[in-house]
């Protein structure tokens, strides 16, 4: 019976034996299966690194390459050659779109404009500087042989402080057809102004030939009468296109010609009078007594004024009293006109600025 007993035991204690071996061999085949597939997964991150390591390298590498690129493109504008084909890689495409393009309303007045997908000069030089105070814009035209335009640069650029020119954009237009005096005026900017050109205070644009009615690139009579109209309006539209073009750029505009000097301190003085100024209805300051030297535009400022402040049946000491809440003039005065050479052939202009 004890004999018995011991067999029953060594089967018992041979089968603990047996289940623990096959348990221990179990709980090694998956820890090695465990570490095969944590050798796996280091395997594939290691791998995971090295890829993104690579792709790393190569983003970073694109980066240098785009900043490379950008800089060059940079250095390029800076440097801009008087090559007038600079003209159609700064003008933006009739499919692109502007942002406030005041232009388009030109369409409710001209209907030859109305078929043309976009509206807008070209800008030769320019870095879109907006949200100044002042925009003074000057339009210009050959006068054959003599030019007052460099004087006149010089004079407006040079008598600005620092802080005013950061404050400031002065944009010439050149509203001709003659090509070799756009380029002239492009040669005569790009080398005496470059700072301002840099900074981008100073723009250049051109006025295409299709923003006029055809009527002014019709031949007109010999008659000095019907050239002289034709000269007029072209010059009234030179004037606008301008003002349309800087109206989005800054909160005051100043209108100049491209024959005139101006004083000393003159735009310190300007700001002074306008920030100070006690009337908060005012529309029109006039800083020199010349106006815009010929009469279509004065004229055409005073019937603005007259709709604006002057009521049907009363006197026109009343209108004109009441006009002068509104058109005010700056003693005084701070530019002189210094041309002599009219932008009409053929005429010349003598008058001066009494008050400066």
């Amino acid at each position: 019976m004890r004999t018995k007993h011991v067999n029953v035991l060594i089967a018992l204690a041979a089968f603990v034996l047996f289940s623990f071996s096959c348990f221990c061999i179990s709980r090694m085949t998956q820890t090695s299966n465990q570490l095969i597939n944590c050798r796996n997964h280091i395997l594939e991150f290691k791998e995971k690194i090295l890829r993104l390591k690579n792709k790393t390298e190569r983003n970073r590498q694109e980066l240098i390459n785009a900043l490379s690129k950008m800089k060059y493109e940079m250095t390029q504008r800076e440097n801009t050659s008087t090559d007038l084909v600079e003209k159609k890689m700064n003008t933006l495409g009739k499919d692109e779109t502007v942002s406030n393009n005041t232009f388009e309303v030109l369409k409710f007045f001209f209907p030859h404009l109305r078929k043309v997908g976009r509206i807008y000069p070209d800008v030769i030089i320019g870095k879109e500087k907006t949200g100044v105070s002042f925009a003074l814009g000057i339009s210009t035209v050959s006068r054959g042989n003599q030019s007052y335009l460099k004087q006149t640069l010089n004079s407006v650029v040079s008598r600005m402080t620092l802080s005013e020119e950061k404050d400031s954009v002065v944009i010439v237009s050149v509203a001709d057809r003659n090509e070799d005096y756009l380029k002239s005026v492009v040669d005569m900017i790009t080398k005496r102004f470059k700072r301002q050109l840099k900074s981008g205070s100073l723009e250049v644009i051109s006025i295409p030939a299709f923003f006029y009615p055809n009527m002014l690139h019709i031949k007109q009579s010999t008659e000095d009468s019907g050239k002289l109209e034709s000269w007029r309006i072209k010059q009234v539209l030179d004037f606008c296109f301008l003002m349309l073009y800087a109206q989005p750029k800054a909160m005051y505009y100043l209108q100049l010609e491209d024959d005139i000097i101006a004083k000393k301190r003159y735009f310190t003085k300007i700001t002074d009078f306008v920030h100070n100024i006690t009337s908060n209805n005012w529309f029109y300051i006039e800083f020199s007594i010349l106006g815009f030297i010929d009469k279509p535009i004065d004229l055409l400022l005073g019937d603005i004024f007259q709709v604006k402040m002057c009521n049907p049946g009363e006197t026109p000491e009343k209108c004109a009293e009441r006009n002068k809440q509104i058109r005010i003039r700056y003693k005084p005065s701070l530019f002189q006109h210094v041309g002599i050479q009219s932008s009409f052939s053929g005429r010349e202009q003598y008058s001066k600025d009494i008050y400066y």
